[in-house]
Parts: structure tokens; sequence; C-alpha cells
């Protein structure tokens, strides 16, 4: 046999290459010599066209590069070579290139006196490449050519270091490349593991559960990051192995002590949180689970409590959806179902308090949402119980969705970090929304209620931060997706008092763009409450017309409020009547910007969906409305078109002296004069101005005789005459 091998504690050591042949001139590097008389190809004569034919690669033999690379690990001090030697061994033993019984067991010997010798000083990379070259011949020959690499390999007790380490992570990459159903393998593979997982349980998994026990109890002050491989490695083996080896008196209260001591490095303590979270998800008869769940209930009383979700989220998490699957499988009559929803409800306020840490790290949050959602599912008529419970379930859906402050800028000007925050969000936002229309559809007059105590705190704060409000209107707007058009129409449960706070709402923080946009969606939302509730029209027009809406300081902020104005305009119609004076002279300076705003500067762009010319269409269905007396649509329109045509009348005979370029800031006024001219008639119907109102028809073919002199003026301006041609008052 080879002698004994060990691995280098040092880092590779930086060596100078070797000078080539030849002595440098001053200032220049060196060069390589090559012969005066140049190449020669050998076989062919001097002169002439020369191929050059490569030549076969010689490849040593197995046998030589094993002793090669074992000759490298045994006596070269520096860790890069010996990371050299045993990948080349990997590669070739994966290729099969090193298959003689001989070369084999010479191979063996060797590793398996390498890794019973390693130190735990030894580079990580080095370990865990020897540990996968270990377990790649274990996946070869075990159990049916060499039955011992497990015993072989397990550390005496009590358990040292080196020895424990090397041997959790051979067992790690055994899972990761071969025993684990986390990822896809062939038939092959399939069949490996189920031959290595049978041989074991056969011969040695009681030892090695012992020694995980052993290396736990003796390691875990002296040596905790070898501690926690340890039972890393046990709790991947925990699906596979029996259970009871684990779940037991002796080792569970062992996991909970180290998963709950505050002397404990975070590693080690997320490693027996790992294990019991393995027990816990354990698959096998629903029965026998409640049982399971029980033995640890009865190992912790304090399962349940918040601080248990805090230090072992992922344990109550798995604990409660397991807990949450006994009892759909068993349900509510059956003895063990009943007892299986008691258990779940103990642990709740401990997955509550994991759910509101899901910023945590070690949290994972769709995995709480998960269960969730799965529990609110179950109810039907909830008790007053699990009311509390829902509400706790609403507070967490309102903390995930609720902004990070520190994008709070960004959101505001929305750049390029603002924009990406939000569409996380959104993306975020959708599991959270689906289970809040869940809990909307269980308890609705308990999520109404929980919104009404939102809305009543950020109104009485002074100090409401933009993404408390904006959260708390995001809600309000989802509970409208969630109620009927009817319950909205007549107010019914709470919606009769949130609304009118709504409209009536005046936030801190509502110069905020994020804050801005999500009032006036759920201004808009609640919208069809007005058609019964007519009183309070004037809120309703006070929120769009106003510095909320689109006399915003912000200009994304006042083109949308125009656009949904004049969506409320198209819903209410008749019900504005009354105000038609006062929206006008709200709109009066608005309606001049448009037409005047220098819209060659690209910040004045935006989609043509929110370019601000809908104001224009909302008054002209106001103005359009029947009920409005002939007198008064005559008095608005001249109003609001001789202007319109002066401005046309006016560019026009400018362009004529100097000339019209398309892009030039003249053919851009006229072609958003001509947008706004073509808004405002889409509010006249032909019945309208061709039979009741003639007198309309006559003003709107004047307007139209305005815009066709552009085309006479100027036909070559293609985007003009496209815009004309398209907007021809049809």
């Amino acid at each position: 046999p080879p002698p004994p091998l060990s691995l280098p504690v040092s880092a590779p050591s930086t060596q100078i290459p070797p000078r080539l042949h030849g002595r440098p001139r001053a200032g220049h590097p060196a060069r390589l010599r090559l012969p005066r008389r140049g190449l020669r190809l050998p076989g062919r004569p001097r002169g002439g066209a020369r191929l050059l034919r490569p030549r076969p690669r010689r490849e040593s033999p197995p046998s030589s590069l094993l002793r090669l690379c074992l000759s490298g690990l045994a006596s070269s001090p520096h860790a890069h070579v010996h990371f050299w030697c045993l990948q080349s061994l990997h590669d070739a033993l994966l290729r099969r290139r090193i298959a003689l019984p001989d070369d084999l067991a010479l191979l063996r010997s060797s590793l398996l006196s390498l890794a019973s010798a390693s130190n735990a000083a030894s580079p990580p990379f080095l370990r865990n490449k020897l540990a996968q070259l270990v377990a790649l011949l274990v996946r070869l020959d075990y159990p049916h050519v060499y039955p011992s690499y497990f015993l072989d390999l397990l550390p005496p007790s009590p358990p040292q270091s080196g020895p424990t380490d090397m041997f959790a992570r051979v067992l790690i990459s055994l899972d990761d490349d071969l025993l684990s159903q986390d990822y896809p393998r062939n038939a092959d593979e399939t069949a490996d593991a189920c031959r290595v997982k049978d041989a074991m349980r056969a011969q040695c998994v009681p030892q090695i559960a012992r020694h995980w026990h052993d290396a736990a109890a003796t390691l875990g002050a002296a040596d905790p990051p070898t501690a926690a491989v340890a039972l890393d490695a046990a709790r991947r083996c925990i699906s596979w192995i029996d259970v009871a080896l684990v779940a037991n008196d002796v080792f569970v209260p062992l996991l909970f002590d180290i998963a709950l001591s505050p002397a404990s490095a975070a590693p080690l303590a997320a490693a027996a949180v790992g294990c019991l979270s393995a027990v816990a998800a354990k698959r096998m008869d629903a029965r026998a689970k409640v049982a399971l769940l029980r033995s640890l209930l009865s190992a912790q009383q304090g399962l349940g409590s918040p601080d248990s979700g805090l230090k072992m989220a992922s344990l109550v998490t798995t604990y409660a959806v397991e807990a949450l699957a006994c009892y759909r499988k068993l349900g509510p009559s059956d003895a063990d179902g009943a007892a299986a929803l008691e258990m779940l409800e103990e642990v709740l306020p401990a997955v509550f308090s994991a759910a509101e840490s899901c910023y945590e790290e070690d949290v994972d949050s769709g995995s709480v949402l998960e269960f969730l959602a799965g529990y609110v599912s179950t109810m039907k008529a909830p008790s007053e119980k699990q009311l509390g419970h829902l509400g706790r379930i609403l507070e967490v859906v309102r903390q995930q969705m609720t902004y990070d402050p520190v994008y709070r800028v960004h959101l505001d000007v929305l750049d390029k970090i603002g924009k990406e925050e939000e569409d996380m969000m959104a993306e975020q936002r959708k599991d959270l929304v689906a289970l809040f229309r869940n809990i909307c559809r269980v308890a609705p007059a308990a999520t109404q209620q929980f919104i009404k105590g939102l809305i009543v705190t950020a109104l009485s704060s002074a100090e409401a931060t933009v993404e408390d409000v904006e959260v708390t209107l995001t809600l309000l707007y989802r509970l409208g997706e969630a109620v009927s058009e009817e319950e909205i129409r007549t107010g019914s449960g709470l919606l009769g008092e949130l609304v009118p706070m709504l409209l009536s709402a005046r936030f801190s923080c509502h110069s905020h763009r994020l804050v801005a946009l999500v009032y006036l969606e759920t201004v808009t939302r609640y919208i069809k409450f007005m058609q019964e509730n007519v009183q309070y029209v004037p809120h309703l027009l006070a929120a769009f017309l106003d510095e909320r809406g689109i006399h915003h300081q912000n200009s994304h902020v006042s083109r949308r409020a125009g656009y949904l104005f004049m969506k409320a305009v198209k819903l209410l119609k008749a019900k504005l009547v009354p105000y038609l004076d006062t929206i006008l002279q709200s709109l009066e300076d608005v309606l001049g910007q448009f037409t005047s705003m220098d819209w060659a500067n690209k910040a004045a762009k935006l989609s043509s969906s929110e370019d601000g010319s809908q104001i224009f269409e909302a008054v002209g269905l106001l103005i359009g409305i029947e009920e409005v007396s002939p007198e008064k649509q005559v008095q608005c329109l001249t109003a609001l078109l001789n202007p319109l045509c002066h401005q046309i009348e006016s560019l026009v005979m400018g362009a004529e002296a100097q000339g019209l370029e398309e892009s030039s800031p003249r053919a851009i006024s006229l072609l958003q004069i001509v947008v706004a001219l073509n808004m405002v008639t889409k509010g006249f119907n032909e019945r309208l101005v061709m039979i009741s109102r003639p007198t309309i028809g006559v003003m709107l073919k004047k307007t139209l005789d305005v815009v066709l002199q552009l085309l006479v003026s100027f036909p070559n301006v293609r985007p003009l005459r496209s815009k004309v041609n398209l907007n021809l008052f049809l």
C-alpha cells in the first residue's frame, strides 16, 4: 500500500516561471531562440509546398496516470497540485479510464487513507473535491465490490474534528451527486441510488445516526462549524432513513437545545432547525404523521411561541404545513384530524411571527404564504378564534406589500432604480393579492374593519409614511375588486363609511407620486358609489380637479388624473351637469397649457393614453350631454373652440411666412391642437348635431373647415397630414 497521504494546510505558493532560453537585451523581453535553418518537416524534400499533419496524441496508460496523481498527492506541498491530482482522478474514474481491479483497489485504499487522515485545517475546496471523488467510488462499487466504505470512514468515538468533517462532506457529496431526489436523475442514477440506500440501511445507518448525535453533543461547543456540517449531512439523509433514529427522546431534545440556545453559533442553530424540519416533513401515513408531530410538540412545549417563530422559522412553517395536510386528509370528524387542527392552531402564533420576519434570509416567504393561503382556503364560516387569526394574516399581507423606504425618492421621480423596484413589487404582490381576495371572500366584514382601521390611522397621524399610506390605499383598491358592483353602488357593509372617508382624504404625503396615483385609481374603482349617493359628487370632483388630481405637481399624476376623470364623466354624465361651470373653471388653465406646451421637449412626452388630451374629451362629453341647455352648450363650446381655432390661424400665418418643418415646435403645436379638437368632438353624437341641435353641428363644421386648411397650406408635412386625415370629426 502507498504511504499515508495528507492534504496541505498552507495556501498555494506563487512560483516564478523558468526563464526562456537566451539572455534578453536591455529593454527587451526574453525571446525563444530558433534554429537559424528554420523548421523542416520530416519526410518531404526541401522546397515546395508542405502539409503539416497533426500527430496523434499519446495518452498515458491509466496506471501511469493513477501513479502520477497519487505521487503528487503524497509528495507535493502545494494545494493547487493536490486539487489538480484529485480532479484528474475524478475525470478518469468518471470516464471509466481507471477500470482495472488492481488500479481501483490502489485508488480506493489511497483515498480512504487520505480521507481518514484529513486535517480540518486544510482548504475546504480540497476536502470537497476529495469527498466528491470518494462519493463517486461509492456509487461505482458499493456494496458489491467493497462493502465497508462507510465503516472505514466512520469516525471513532468520541468524534474528532478532522474525520467528522470529512465523513460529513462525503455524505453531502453523495447526496448532491446521487441520492437527493431534488434533482432530475436518469434510470441508471436512480438504480444506483436505490442500491446504495438499501445497502446503507442494512449495514450502517444506525451507527451513522449515533455518530451524528455524538458529533452534535461533543463538537457543538468545541467546534461549531464541524458540528453544523455533520447535522447538515444528517438533514439530507433523514428523508430516506428510519426516522426513529433521529426522532427519539435523545436526539430531538438535543436539537431543540442547540436551536434555541443563545450560545449556539448561527450556522449550527440553523443546521439543528434543518434537521427538525426534515423530521417534520418526513413522508408517512397521515396518522403516523400526527403522532410524530405530537411528539415534537411534547419535546418543545413552547414551539408555538413567537420567539420560536423567529428562531425556528423553517421548522414552525413546515410543522404547520404538515399539520394542515393531515387535517385535510383525515377531516374534522376524525379524532386524529381534529388533533392535527389543534396542533396547527397551537403553532400559528409562531408562524405569524415567522411570516412577519420574511425579510430575514433564513425565512422562506414563499412557503409561509403558501401555507397561509392553504389555511385560509379551509375556512367556510370562521369562528371567533379563526377571525383573530385572519386579522394576523391580513397584517402579514400588509407588511409584505409595503415598499422599502430606501426607495422612496426613486419611486417618486421614477428613475431606473424606482422602475425596477416598482416592477419587482408588482410581481411580489401577485400571491399576496390572491391571499387577500380569499380573506375578503371568507370574512368580508373583518377585512373591511381591518382596512377602516388602517385608513383612520393614516388620516389621524401627521407622520404617516408614504409606504404605509400607499399600501393602505392599495388594499382598499383590492377590496373594490373583491366585492360586487352592487355592493359598491349601495355601499353595503362598511363601504358606506370607507368611500366618503376616501373622497375627503388628504394625506400629509399626498404629493408623492405613488400615493397620488393609487389614490386616484382607488377613487375611480368606487365611482359607482356616487350613482346612488349623489351627495358625494362634489367630493369626487374635488379629488380629481384639485392638487390631488389634475392640478398635482407631478405631470405623470396630473395626466393620469385627466384620463381617469374622463372615465368618471362617461359613467356619471347627467349627474355632473349641475357642476358644469365649476368643472370648466377648474380646467381652464389646464386646457390652455395643453396646446401651449413645448411638445418637442422629451420630458413632456408620455404614452398616447395619458398625454393630457383626455381632458378635452371629458369636457366634450360634459358639454354634449342632452340635459345641458342648447344655449349653455353654444356658450361653452364657443369658449372652448374659438381659442383653438385662433391658435391654428396664428400658427398657419407664421408658418406660411417662415416655412414649416415636420419636427418644428410650430408643427408639433398644430398637431396637438388638432388632437384636442378631435377629442372635444367625441362628446357629440350624430343625432345631437344633425337633428336635435343643428347649431352645434354648424359650429363643428366651421371648426372642421379651419382644420382642413392645414392640408391646403402644408400638404407635404406628413405627420400633420396623417393626423388631420385621421381626425375628421367623424
